[in-house]
């Protein structure tokens, strides 16, 4: 039988998603959690693999075992886990839905605050230099009109190709002039959402003209982009799948 499960973390002191060598993992600790459960190894795959220091306020991951769900799954992981983990559903699901493949899309937000706040540390970038949040919008539009973002992956990533369907992108800005970025996608490349924000910035800054960003997405060379913005300003907020993959949901544990 296959589950999926959804879960959120704060990713300040973690490799990221994916199982590391050198460095400790959310997919390592949940697996390490699930294993001592069930009390055989149980490996998970997941939607996608943010990078160190990266956010996900929604996440799913499958796996798959023929033993029934110890009871009271949930209280148990989430009693065996860290904080800054928590797990909130567990739920059976089609032997074909993969919680990468099938997921439909991916919607992450960047936090920009324009002054240091104790009470977003680690959750949000300061910056404080001016910004044009108006061609800093012109130029994320300009991403709706290519598919191809090699110019914002990261090199010598391990991809049959950079293309990517964006569904929106654009810069809201609050009442106290903090900004956030929201991105959606099917799917997202590595390290491309940080360095998205990082060239927009740029343009924000004067740096380079809204036409002058659109030449670097033509131009699919990592180089001519701007730096990545730091990790911990990112978070995955949402991922998206048909509906079918919810029918058995309240149905685990």
């Amino acid at each position: 039988m296959r589950y999926f499960l959804e879960l959120a973390y704060r990713g300040t002191n973690y490799h990221g998603w994916q199982r590391q060598p050198n460095g400790r993992s959310v997919q390592e600790v949940l697996e390490n959690a699930l294993t001592i459960l069930f009390r055989f190894p149980i490996a998970i795959v997941g939607s996608g693999r943010t990078d160190t220091g990266v956010h996900a306020g929604q996440q799913f991951a499958h796996f798959e075992t023929d033993q029934p769900l110890p009871r009271n799954l949930l209280r148990s992981i989430n009693s065996l886990i860290p904080n800054d983990i928590a797990v909130y559903d567990c739920f059976p699901v089609r032997s074909d839905d993969h919680a990468r493949y099938t997921a439909t899309f991916r919607y992450y937000q960047y936090q920009l605050i324009r002054r240091k706040d104790p009470f977003r540390d680690g959750l949000a970038y300061v910056f404080t230099l001016p910004l044009d949040v108006e061609l800093m919008n012109e130029a994320a539009i300009r991403l709706l009109h290519h598919t191809d973002f090699e110019s914002f992956s990261k090199v010598k990533t391990d991809v049959k190709t950079f293309n990517c369907r964006i569904d929106f992108a654009y810069w809201v800005i609050d009442q106290a002039g903090n900004l956030t970025f929201h991105i959606k996608a099917d799917r997202f490349l590595r390290g491309m959402v940080r360095a998205i924000v990082g060239t927009l910035l740029d343009v924000g800054q004067g740096r380079l003209s809204v036409d002058e960003f659109d030449r670097i997405i033509l131009a699919r060379d990592r180089k001519k982009a701007g730096r990545a913005a730091p990790a911990d300003g990112l978070s995955l907020v949402e991922v998206g799948y048909p509906a079918e993959v919810f029918a058995q949901k309240g149905m685990g544990s």
